[in-house]
């Protein structure tokens, strides 16, 4: 991990992160290790195992909740320490291949923007990790939950920049 890779925000009552990335993928394997910072310590975990992770979401930001929120669901409920991500498939609005009756002719139609309201996004990864072991794994912080609040996701200066408050 590369100190410009992620950042921690300071919140009244919650706490949140700031992640960069050159592209979307980067930025949402890289958010999740900003999320596993804050809980413990990544640089602690040997990568012995590779674990697949999916999530499927209606939009951008969703998806970026959902996928923290599955990552934590490894962390906590799984109790797998993760090291690092390697995202093998990303589709964002767009990017996606029309099924189900939505013809290629009718979303070149659509508004500029319009097709990632109605198209799914996802993302495939493998976790790099191992069984959580309490003795080397030492919590940090209790991470509840990626939420919503002061959500973001935009392009800055040729980078991808992702604000995220969790619960804790």
């Amino acid at each position: 991990m590369d100190p410009r890779d992620f950042e921690v925000l300071e919140h009244p009552a919650d706490i949140g992160f700031r992640a960069f990335g050159g592209t979307l993928p980067e930025l949402f394997a890289r958010s999740a290790l900003a999320m596993l910072s804050i809980a413990a310590d990544p640089a602690a975990v040997l990568p012995k195992e590779e674990y697949p992770l999916a999530v499927e979401s209606g939009d951008r930001e969703s998806l970026l909740v959902d996928w923290l929120n599955e990552v934590l669901y490894w962390f906590d409920g799984k109790r797998i320490a993760f090291r690092d991500f390697r995202v093998t498939q990303f589709r964002c609005g767009a990017g996606w291949k029309p099924a189900g009756g939505l013809s290629t002719r009718r979303l070149r139609r659509l508004p500029i923007g319009a097709q990632d309201a109605i198209l799914p996004h996802s993302i495939e990864a493998v976790g790099m990790g191992e069984p959580r072991d309490p003795l080397r794994h030492r919590a940090r912080l209790i991470v509840k939950a990626a939420t919503y609040h002061q959500l973001k996701i935009e392009r800055r200066s040729g980078l991808w920049v992702a604000e995220v408050y969790l619960d804790i």
